[in-house]
């Protein structure tokens, strides 16, 4: 009882508060091996049965047509793109399960006993893919019925072929269909497993990601914040007003960053860039904006935001370690995506020497490669420093 707990659980939703999302569509995919077997098997039955000059072909036939329809529309129906409905699943896992008794039934009634075990076999092969389908889509117990229905249903087709109820016909073929159970109970654990182990991982990665956009985002605004606050003054009131400039922009910053993730804000890169230079101006930074961005929606509110922090973190090293009291933003189409550059004619530095971490290397090139961009700064002690930002369309 305690495996078929297990078992059940994990043919269950991956989050009990939401329909199926990642298991049901990894189960839906696996439901068409099933299908691709009986478009497969039905027919070679058929041609077998055929073969070998058996009377009762015209019923045979029918039911491997029947049977090579309903695999189509099954196939169809989990290929396409809409959405999981109960209702429908229910009603063509029902219609294939009374198929499949029908057919085996009407075989054992229009075919004689010496042609019947050769016929068997094209129904018989739609019955080993619907115990297979039972046991993906319900779970193994609805599996193992059917396939333990199979043994007096095989009788019954010998009964109705007048030769008699012969169990054992139907305790012959059992062996397969219990070999087909056990294999699909196999891929039905081994999805569930995988699945949440997939899901363990991207749920364990997205934390990460989402750590590492956190210590950015405190190191781009409070860190830098509280380091400007800690500037020496000169003891005016002079050093009171830029301790309030600051937290005024400070806060600015913080209300567009909730307003952002809530999605309270959008509009184009250049409207954000020029938000920007706005504030690094009050900062005693003059940043020229040079854009070309074409109109219309090119970037994704992701990347743009990505593009926008970025260059935030350029200007206030620009603004920090260069000397320099103005840049250049500009922003150009190139390669099939937006390239933004930020050049200043500051005192430059040796970018080899540059000890790894935050800055540079996760404040700018960490971000943009998340969104699927690029960062190159290229500079040089006397020649400024040149950084440039891409992210694709």
């Amino acid at each position: 009882m305690r495996v078929g707990r297990r078992l059940r659980h994990l043919a269950g939703p991956v989050d009990t508060g939401v329909r199926d999302g990642l298991l049901l569509r990894a189960a839906r995919n696996v439901a068409l091996v099933p299908i691709a077997y009986r478009l497969l098997a039905v027919p070679g039955a058929f041609a077998t049965f055929a073969g070998s000059g058996g009377a009762g072909l015209a019923p045979v036939a029918a039911v491997a047509a029947c049977s090579v329809v309903l695999n189509l529309l099954g196939a169809h129906w989990l290929l396409r793109r809409s959405a999981y409905r109960d209702a429908t699943a229910a009603l063509l896992l029902g219609l294939d399960v009374v198929f499949t008794l029908v057919a085996n039934l009407v075989i054992g009634a229009t075919v004689p006993p010496e042609s019947l075990e050769s016929a068997a076999g094209v129904p018989g092969k739609h019955l080993l893919g619907a115990v297979a389908l039972l046991t993906l889509a319900l779970g193994v117990g609805f599996g193992a019925a059917l396939a333990v229905l199979g043994i007096p249903l095989r009788a019954a087709m010998s009964w109705l072929s007048g030769d008699g109820f012969d169990l054992g016909a139907g305790l012959t073929e059992f062996g397969t269909t219990l070999g087909v159970l056990l294999t699909a109970t196999a891929a039905l654990v081994l999805l569930g497993l995988g699945t949440r182990l997939a899901l363990a991982y991207g749920i364990r990665t997205g934390r990460l990601a989402e750590r590492a956009v956190q210590q950015r985002y405190l190191h781009d605004t409070a860190l830098q914040a509280l380091e400007a606050m800690a500037l020496p003054g000169d003891g005016t009131d002079g050093d009171a007003e830029r301790l309030r400039r600051i937290a005024r922009a400070e806060a600015i910053a913080l209300r567009a960053r909730l307003e952002s993730e809530s999605g309270g804000q959008g509009g184009r890169l250049a409207e954000k860039l020029a938000a920007l230079a706005a504030d690094m101006a009050r900062d005693g930074l003059r940043a020229q904006l040079v854009a070309a961005e074409p109109d219309g929606e090119t970037l994704s509110e992701v990347r743009q935001i990505a593009v926008r922090d970025a260059v935030r973190e350029a200007l206030r090293n620009t603004l920090k370690h260069s000397g320099a009291d103005t840049a250049i933003v500009r922003v150009e189409e190139r390669d099939g995506g937006i390239a933004t550059i930020i050049r200043d004619h500051g005192a430059g530095f040796v970018p080899e020497d540059r000890t790894p971490g935050f800055g540079i290397g996760e404040s700018i090139v960490a971000r943009l490669a998340e969104v699927g961009g690029t960062a190159k700064v290229e500079s040089a002690p006397g020649n400024g420093t040149r950084v440039t930002l891409w992210v694709p369309r």
